[in-house]
């Protein structure tokens, strides 16, 4: 569903001319594509989880590159992977608030009966296959360190 939406959008995107989609489309087909090879061996493609988590690590690595961008005082640069970042936000599911996320993460320790930091792996185990593409897991996993130590 998630891969037939990406191909739909480049396809409007090269209909309209739109060459930063364009061209961000194509990157996240790319990785997609290395993605399904790297996966065959299982047996087929990866799946939308898998898919939404490779989007979530896209748009870290352009928040990585704006800093340096910022630091080496290249707006041109800030603003073109800005631009990719909206796009690639595009496909992911709207993002948890952290009120959102601080319930999730409870509900979550309590229901797999996590106690104590030796927990913290499951924890963030059970999050990210309930939350996958909803939740910044870098994040959440400070929460859950800081919930787990306090028990």
């Amino acid at each position: 569903m998630l891969r037939q939406d990406i191909n739909d959008a480049l396809k409007t995107a090269m209909k309209a001319k739109d060459v930063r989609a364009t061209s961000t489309l194509r990157l996240i087909l790319a990785a997609l594509k290395d993605r399904d090879i790297a996966a065959r061996s299982g047996g087929g493609g990866i799946g939308d989880d898998a898919l939404l988590e490779m989007l979530q690590k896209m748009i870290k690595q352009r928040h990585d590159s704006i800093e340096q961008y910022r630091k080496g005082n290249r707006p041109d640069l800030v603003r073109q992977e800005e631009e990719e970042i909206e796009i690639i936000k595009t496909f992911l599911p709207r993002q948890m608030s952290d009120d959102e996320v601080a319930s999730a993460i409870d509900a979550t320790v309590t229901d797999i009966g996590a106690g104590s930091i030796k927990d913290m792996g499951r924890t963030m185990s059970a999050l990210k296959e309930r939350y996958a593409g909803k939740m910044d897991f870098a994040k959440a996993a400070q929460v859950v360190k800081q919930r787990l130590a306090a028990n």
